[in-house]
């Protein structure tokens, strides 16, 4: 129960990391507000595993790419619960993956606002805040690209390398209101983003080949470390992003 009390705001917790990182929250005390944008089976799901552990839950539909929406639901949330001590900014959309000659301005946006705009809603909300939500934390679901570049994703890792000085920035913020700010920065994880390595076995060991651990993660692998950076044991940890990739980051060099 190391979240008992606290209050959590986890978006795109429909299914895959944020599901995880929700469900898990709720079995170590936390009650919690779960926003989801189109998938209301997997946020029923959600919902309904919160109730059965006995933890108060608010379901919020939301665009985080959209400002009022992201402003009101935190609201909602603080109203609802009279405060907010732990933002998951989790929800985001995979890269357009055609090369940037090809790219429409519009398939470059949409990844910038719903990946990065959203954090900067969500943070700038809470940041407001920093004199009343001291010892908060705030912890964004990044991703490996934040330093891996894969062609044809230009959008994706741009979005995924803002979010990653947006966090040390704002770490040095909201330092003196002892609100910590990290980064989860995932490798590949058995999520509907990577739909088609859940489908297929020979997806996953062809993707797992650069994988030192030999295996994609789970959405519970990512949960367990969200639970630690959200505990009061990760107090004096802020302004780092913690890979969890099967080792996949220091092999990329093999072959140089």
């Amino acid at each position: 129960m190391r979240l008992e009390g606290k209050v959590a705001f986890v978006t795109g917790a429909d299914s895959g990391i944020g599901q995880a990182i929700a469900m898990a929250y709720a079995s170590e005390g936390a009650d919690i507000a779960i926003c989801y944008h189109s998938d209301r089976e997997g946020i029923v799901e959600t919902e309904s595993f919160i109730k059965k552990t006995g933890r108060k839950v608010l379901v919020i539909k939301i665009d985080v790419s959209k400002e009022k929406q992201v402003v009101n639901a935190l609201d909602r949330a603080e109203k609802h619960f009279g405060k907010v001590d732990i933002l998951i900014n989790n929800a985001a959309v995979n890269g357009s993956n055609v090369p940037l000659a090809q790219m429409e301005t519009d398939q470059f946006d949409t990844v910038i606002r719903t990946n990065v705009y959203s954090i900067f809603f969500a943070t700038r909300w809470l940041a407001q805040r920093a004199e009343a939500s001291r010892g908060a934390k705030i912890i964004n679901i990044s991703s490996v690209h934040e330093d891996i570049a894969a062609a044809g994703n230009s959008d994706y890792n741009a979005s995924k390398g803002a979010v990653r000085m947006f966090m040390r920035t704002m770490a040095l913020e909201l330092a003196p209101f002892g609100i910590t700010v990290n980064n989860i920065g995932p490798g590949m994880i058995l999520t509907p983003m990577n739909q088609q390595a859940m489908d297929s076995k020979s997806v996953r060991e062809s993707k797992s080949e650069h994988i030192p651990i030999g295996r994609p993660g789970e959405p519970i692998e990512i949960a367990k470390l969200a639970v630690f950076l959200a505990s009061s044991d990760a107090d004096y940890v802020t302004g780092s992003t913690y890979f969890m990739d099967g080792g996949l980051m220091v092999n990329m060099g093999q072959g140089a």
